[in-house]
């Protein structure tokens, strides 16, 4: 269970090395903690929240926008990556820092979300496959994995098409 002192607020000035740090330690490789720092330099973060204990960050998750051509302007986003310090994991954390996530994407004006994840672990946010709404991911991944949420009901409803993520995304 987590800590009755966690909080989860957004990142703010002075959190990159922290988040650097819990993105390194949750992956195999580099790779996510190289890509927030991207999104982070280009601007293209929307929501970048951190869950922080006694003073020290122990999880992150970020949003980022997407795009289905041909439907825009599309106020979707991308989630991804969402980490959690590994001496930190299963503590209810990484579901903190989702639910905390999605409100502040509402609150955004965002109305719907797609993430590449663990198929057992987003459905109980109300994701579901993005094929149902005929949505296809523009990296080769099955299908259960590539998920979507409406935030907006309805709002997928209509075409789907190729959701592509941010350029930054291309360098993993």
């Amino acid at each position: 269970m987590a800590s009755p002192d966690l909080t989860i607020r957004f990142e703010r000035e002075g959190d990159a090395d922290g988040i650097k740090e819990v993105n390194r330690t949750a992956f195999a490789t580099p790779a996510e903690a190289d890509l927030v720092d991207r999104l982070r330099r280009l601007e293209a973060s929307v929501v970048s929240l951190v869950a922080e204990d006694g003073g020290s960050l122990v999880g992150h998750i970020l949003f980022s926008p997407v795009s289905l051509p041909g439907r825009e302007p599309m106020p979707i986003l991308g989630l991804a990556p969402t980490a959690v310090r590994p001496d930190r994991q299963r503590q209810g954390i990484g579901s903190q820092l989702v639910r905390a996530g999605l409100d502040a994407a509402r609150k955004t004006g965002a109305a719907a979300v797609v993430v590449v994840g663990h198929a057992r672990f987003y459905p109980r946010f109300g994701f579901v496959p993005a094929s149902r709404f005929g949505l296809t991911c523009e990296y080769d991944v099955p299908d259960e994995v590539f998920m979507a949420l409406e935030l907006v009901p309805g709002f997928l409803a209509g075409p789907g098409g190729l959701v592509q993520y941010h350029p930054a995304f291309a360098e993993l």
